[in-house]
């Protein structure tokens, strides 16, 4: 619904009052002096709840109303509206039909004139169909996509958020953010893992280059013995033969 895209597009500017499906009472001491916008804008004005809208208490009349065909209604939003719209010098008049049953067109907007006269909006077609109406009281684009109505943002080329769109786009990033936080934590762990077999592969490594190192250190240890003894056992049997291996130079 573009009042609730609306409503939370300007829900930072104070002066800036949106609504919908609200009495707003034209001519004061006249209770049968009222209409009830589908959606409605007005600049100027401070943002609270109203039950109805006086446009002589408030010194204002709306500044962007958008009416949304039915059944009931659109015979008045194509011909007794704009008339009232114009008379109550509304700016911007936009008109939306949901089903394109009721309608010459499904989207269509009005601008007043220098002379306070009602002028259609020139409307802009995208190459994939989509129907464009420019409000420039609003800085926004009404678009049109097979008959869904959604309001577009040029500055920042995004669409407007519900309050509802809002707290379901901020629920996926926090879930979202969720995912990237354990995928963080899943790769430092499996990190951590691979280090941890590094080190042990490593200190294995250095563990049997140590092992191999005394194993050769006693073979070499051994050898010199058993050369000793080979030594000892010659010279003994040198001696035996009377050979003195001190008087050997």
């Amino acid at each position: 619904m573009p009042v609730e895209a609306l409503d939370y597009h300007f829900q930072n500017q104070p002066n800036v009052y949106v609504s919908g499906d609200l009495l707003i009472y034209y001519e004061k001491g006249s209770s049968k002096k009222s209409v009830a916008p589908d959606v409605f804008v007005v600049f100027g004005v401070p943002k609270y709840d109203r039950k109805i809208y006086q446009t002589w208490a408030e010194r204002k009349t709306p500044d962007v109303v958008i009416e949304i065909a039915s059944p009931s209604t659109y015979k008045k939003d194509e011909k007794e509206k704009p008339e009232l719209y114009q008379r109550l010098s509304v700016q911007e008049y936009f008109q939306y039909d949901p089903t394109g049953d009721y309608l010459p067109q499904p989207l269509r907007g009005r601008t007043l004139d220098d002379k306070g006269r009602y002028q259609d909006i020139p409307t802009e077609t995208l190459k994939d169909g989509t129907k464009i109406l420019t409000s420039r009281l609003l800085g926004l684009e009404l678009r049109l996509e097979k008959y869904k109505l959604r309001v577009f943002d040029p500055l920042t080329e995004e669409y407007l958020f519900t309050y509802s769109e809002e707290a379901d786009a901020r629920r996926q990033a926090q879930k979202e953010a969720m995912h990237e936080r354990k995928r963080k934590e899943w790769a430092q762990r499996d990190a951590l893992l691979e280090r941890q077999r590094a080190d042990k592969e490593l200190q294995q490594l250095a563990q049997r280059e140590a092992l191999l190192e005394r194993q050769r250190a006693e073979q070499a240890q051994l050898k010199a013995e058993q050369e000793r003894q080979r030594a000892n056992k010659l010279a003994e049997q040198l001696r035996a033969l009377g050979i003195n291996l001190d008087a050997i130079d």
